[in-house]
């Protein structure tokens, strides 16, 4: 089976932040689902929630397999490759949550992420981008500043990404930021609504 200790890890102080901004009986979409362990956990934790599990094509079998396993409760995952505008979902969501994801697509798809989500959320939806996160270049630890020059090394497309460019960008698109979350392991959560 799927397992990410860093799942398991930072499911707790996540699931504080979800709870304190999902509204009863939110319907979530998470872009880049992984392992599954979020979706259930996540689930398990909060009553009424509706959880869409999305992955890239080539890693949905094994991510409905872990699904299965963990929580038989859940719709079945979608696949979901942001730069594909035809793969977001018709429907639309309370909020669009991922984690660990932005770092590691490339820079190219970011803003594509940002403007599918802004497109699948409903009025007043949030979108929730879990991660590390520098400002202007300035990293808020070093760790993350080693952690951006090891993904620069096996892919240049790949790096931590700059909140304040990341916000500007999403603003563009009609998301406003509420929100920015300090969590564990210098991680943040970047919450923002669409007006």
């Amino acid at each position: 089976m799927l397992f990410s200790p860093a799942c398991e890890r930072n499911q707790g102080p996540i699931l504080a932040v979800l709870q304190d901004w999902l509204p009863p009986g939110a319907q979530v979409l998470e872009i880049g689902s992984g392992s599954g362990q979020h979706a259930a956990f996540f689930c398990q934790q909060i009553a009424g929630l509706t959880w869409q599990a999305s992955e890239r094509q080539d890693n949905l079998a094994a991510l409905q397999s872990q699904l299965a396993a963990l929580s038989p409760g859940l719709p079945p995952a979608i696949a979901l490759d942001v730069t594909d505008a035809g793969q977001w979902p018709r429907q639309s969501f309370d909020a669009v949550f991922t984690a660990n994801t932005t770092h590691i697509v490339p820079a190219t798809a970011v803003p594509l992420l940002l403007a599918g989500a802004a497109r699948v959320l409903r009025p007043g939806g949030l979108l929730l981008l879990y991660g590390p996160f520098h400002d202007g270049g300035a990293h808020t630890a070093a760790s993350n500043a080693a952690f951006d020059q090891h993904l620069r090394s096996l892919d240049p497309t790949m790096g931590v990404r700059d909140a304040l460019a990341l916000v500007e960008q999403a603003q563009g698109l009609g998301l406003v930021p509420l929100a920015d979350v300090a969590m564990p392991a210098n991680n943040r959560i970047l919450v923002l609504q669409r007006r």
